[in-house]
């Protein structure tokens, strides 16, 4: 797994899931928090390695095989539980060798123990299952299966995004954020002709009677289980390879539809350039050994670690980039190195890679155009609900504001912050520093707030844990000297909110003033002229009062 206490864990994840407003829980059920809890069933063993392998039948769209579950025991326990959706059957249990007994509640399993399970010891357990997995209404936002053809070859074209939903929808597994492998290996059987792709590094592949071939993937680095994946078809593959300003390379593989073979060769040369960028501001790719690959499928696309799902037909945006190649990558740095123990925490998953959409903008285009970038997702923001959700239920985001309005929040941190050296050296060092780690909110605004000498809590504490924006109330008054002045004040959920913002009259230069949560006084000087507040530089909202 990713080192972290798993009873601290539970213990925070337990008080502050208390903490909500019962508004925030009254809509999860049990089967949430068997899913989205840690109770001593979970926490009492750290999975240290999934060896899993399955056949794919297209024809009948089944799936059947087994999990190899190593773990190591946190506390002793008796019982265990492991995720696997309820319309999946499970076909025996066993360790050493032996049955275990085992009794579902929904799409969990508890699992009771023959022997002793002592305190740091290695154990493992073997879960056979099959059945029809749950099927995509619509992948990638509705999880699932997608069991379709190419409509060229007319050959099976089986992919899978599991998301939100649920890793357990179609493989037995710890389904919960804060553990992870420290490895994994995926072996996959499909029908002669086609190609299995999957999560890490190709192990090679190999017949499985007369009908059948075995495609062997392994994993080098911890993974989130919704990361796990497959993607099969009849692929056409390229390779090509990335050089570090070091002189290290990485290789790049692509698997795309025959038909689409020359496109992709072109369209992809941008993810050399995607790759500099981030290097940049964020440190190497974090998964240099298992290489990095496209894989195309016929869903938008999924940040799938090392096999990031592609289904974006090869179109740019009107910025002259593929949305889907930029996001996406950006979830390796954020969402898949470094990850949130919690789905409630998605905020720093989606924040940070929205917001590095907008500083490949930067990188490749310049500051102006970045700004005009970050102009396009501020009318997406809703401020219906704060970004920080209740944790322990496995919440589900019910906006997309943890994208537009995370992404306005950092880039408003930025300014906050006021020296671009010192904001990229912190955002650097919480994605090298806690490369390959789960992180939990609280620890990444300690982190920033640590590394950039800024007081960022009051701000991180209004945009995440309160849905309203702050918003600048002011008053232009003129005073006895026949001078012009602006009082103002922040009308904020967070009491020691605070936040510099720039105004200028006329067209006069910019100047900084600093709002409290109690009004106060700046000097605008004898002829102020029209008013102009900078909000391209922080989100937030104005309110003018009238003018005395």
């Amino acid at each position: 797994m990713k080192r972290v206490n798993l009873a601290i864990l539970a213990i925070f994840c337990y008080l502050s899931a208390c903490a909500q407003p019962a508004a925030d829980t009254n809509r999860y059920t049990r089967a949430d928090s068997l899913r989205g809890g840690l109770r001593p069933e979970r926490t009492s063993y750290d999975v240290l390695f999934y060896d899993l392998s399955l056949r794919v039948d297209p024809t009948s769209r089944t799936i059947e095989g087994s999990n190899v579950i190593r773990y190591s025991v946190v506390s002793a326990f008796q019982q265990m539980q492991v995720d696997l959706f309820a319309n999946m059957t499970v076909r025996r249990i066993t360790q050493n060798g032996k049955p275990l007994t085992y009794r579902r509640d929904g799409n969990a399993i508890f699992i009771t123990m023959n022997e002793a399970q002592p305190v740091g010891q290695t154990r493992e357990i073997t879960i056979s299952y099959e059945g029809s997995p749950t099927v995509a209404k619509n992948a990638p936002w509705d999880g699932g299966f997608v069991w379709q053809r190419d409509s060229v070859t007319n050959k099976p074209w089986v992919t899978v995004a599991c998301e939100g939903t649920g890793a357990s929808l179609w493989w037995p597994c710890k389904d919960h954020l804060s553990d992870e492998p420290d490895s994994m290996r995926i072996r996959v059987r499909v029908p002669n002709g086609l190609t299995c792709v999957s999560n890490g590094l190709l192990q090679g592949q190999r017949p499985v009677g007369p009908d059948q071939t075995e495609w062997s993937w392994f994993v080098h680095y911890p993974i989130n289980s919704y990361n796990v994946t497959l993607n099969i078809t009849d692929y056409a593959h390229f390779a090509d390879e990335y050089r570090s300003p070091d002189g290290q390379r990485l290789q790049l593989d692509y698997y795309v539809l025959p038909v689409n073979l020359g496109k992709a060769k072109t369209h992809f040369e941008q993810v050399k350039g995607m790759l500099a960028c981030y290097e940049q501001y964020f440190g190497k790719y974090p998964f240099w050994r298992d290489g990095y690959a496209l894989v195309e499928t016929p869903y938008w696309g999924m940040e799938h670690q090392s096999a990031i799902a592609y289904g974006n037909k090869y179109q740019n945006t009107p910025f002259n980039f593929d949305f889907i190649i930029i996001h996406e990558s950006g979830h390796e740095y954020f969402g898949n190195s470094l990850s949130c123990a919690d789905h409630a925490e998605m905020w720093i998953h989606e924040a940070f890679t929205t917001y590095a959409e907008a500083l490949y903008m930067e990188c490749t285009q310049g500051a102006a155009r970045a700004q005009t970038y970050l102009n396009t997702q501020r009318p997406k923001i809703r401020n219906e609900y704060p970004m920080l959700g209740p944790l322990g239920v496995n919440a589900d985001q019910p906006d997309t504001d943890i994208y537009y309005k995370g992404s306005w929040m950092l880039h408003t941190l930025r300014h906050a912050v006021n020296n671009d050296a010192t904001w990229f050296a912190a955002i650097k060092a919480l994605a090298t520093e806690k490369k390959l780690s789960i992180v939990y909110t609280d620890e990444v605004i300690d982190f920033l707030t640590k590394r950039t000498g800024a007081d960022l809590k009051p701000l991180f504490n209004q945009y995440l844990r309160h849905a309203e924006l702050p918003v600048l109330e002011y008053q232009v008054v003129r005073t006895e000297a026949n001078d012009w002045s602006i009082r103002h004040r922040w009308v904020a959920n967070v009491q020691d909110f605070a936040l510099p913002v720039q105004i200028r009259t006329g067209a006069g230069n910019w100047q900084t003033i600093r709002p409290g949560r109690e009004w106060t006084t700046s000097s605008l000087g004898s002829a102020p002229g029209a008013l102009t507040i900078n909000t391209n530089i922080g989100l937030f909202g104005v309110r003018r009062l009238p003018t005395e």
